[in-house]
């Protein structure tokens, strides 16, 4: 079976339009994105699509590769204070010279769109309420539409990133699956993965899990963008593991597709909750 990410998101636009829409809501988005990265801008470009698919108001913030910290700072507290502002993302990777991890706690925990904050990622841990990272909640709803069975289940996650591998092994361990991270020092990867009930790959290398590294049955998810030979493709060996697994998601149309649309839930979620009490 594969798992149409681009499908699902595109259902799940139209009906969070029809949500805005009935509902009154008015969200507004702010991107920031620093340099001139061709593939971080081509997202925000997605991104800023699906905003007027929905109807979702959305402004970008565009400031140059020398850009300081300091200055993206203030550009922050700026949006922070802006009422007509519910949520504030910032494209990542940011360059080398700023400070990441100041620049993502620098965002109002209530305005913060990906998730990211340390305070949002307190939240994720302790299973309480909050927005959660766009890319494992869109993982987690394409289970949940094709009705993959997770409680009880062993999960394996390939990649610990902060954005992904770790935010998706909690939501699958808050789903009642029995869950294994893996990571660049594991030792005998292939071991570990073959006892996957559900196998995400989010390692960022191209091809890393081939049909050997597969349970029969198992469903794969496929979190990699690589770039072979001026070609997207996936982590996983898409046409040898296809024969092999049980639900498989493509690379592109799979998960790419369902962070965008999670990203639209989020900031449509923010502007619902924003006259409750603050996070």
């Amino acid at each position: 079976m594969i798992l149409d990410g681009k499908g699902l998101a595109a259902r799940r636009l139209e009906l969070l339009k029809e949500d805005i829409l009935e509902g009154g809501l008015t969200p507004t988005l702010a991107t920031v994105i620093v340099g001139d990265d061709p593939a971080s801008h081509m997202y925000v470009r997605m991104k800023h699509r699906a905003c007027e698919q929905v109807g979702i108001s959305s402004v970008n913030i565009s400031l140059p590769e020398d850009t300081t910290t300091r200055t993206i700072l203030d550009r922050i507290r700026q949006l922070n204070e802006d009422p007509d502002i519910d949520g504030i993302l910032v494209q990542l990777p940011l360059p080398k010279s700023i400070d990441t991890e100041a620049v993502l706690a620098a965002i109002l925990p209530q305005k913060d769109v990906d998730g990211f904050h340390p305070l949002n990622m307190g939240r994720l841990v302790t299973a309480l309420p909050g927005p959660r990272p766009c890319t494992p909640k869109g993982i987690m709803t394409l289970l949940h539409e094709y009705k993959i069975p997770i409680a009880g289940k062993r999960a394996v996650v390939v990649g610990r990133s902060v954005d992904v591998g770790r935010p998706i092994a909690l939501l699958l361990l808050h789903a009642d699956a029995t869950v294994t991270i893996c990571h660049s020092k594991t030792e005998n990867l292939s071991e570990i993965t073959t006892q996957a009930d559900i196998l995400v790959s989010a390692a960022g290398k191209a091809g890393i899990i081939t049909a050997e590294m597969v349970k029969p049955g198992a469903t794969v998810i496929d979190v990699g963008t690589n770039q072979v030979n001026g070609k997207l493709c996936g982590d996983v060996a898409f046409e040898e593991v296809e024969k092999v697994a049980g639900a498989i998601t493509p690379v592109p149309g799979g998960v790419g597709p369902m962070t965008i649309a999670s990203l639209m839930e989020n900031t449509a979620d923010i502007a619902r909750n924003r006259c409750g009490p603050s996070l």
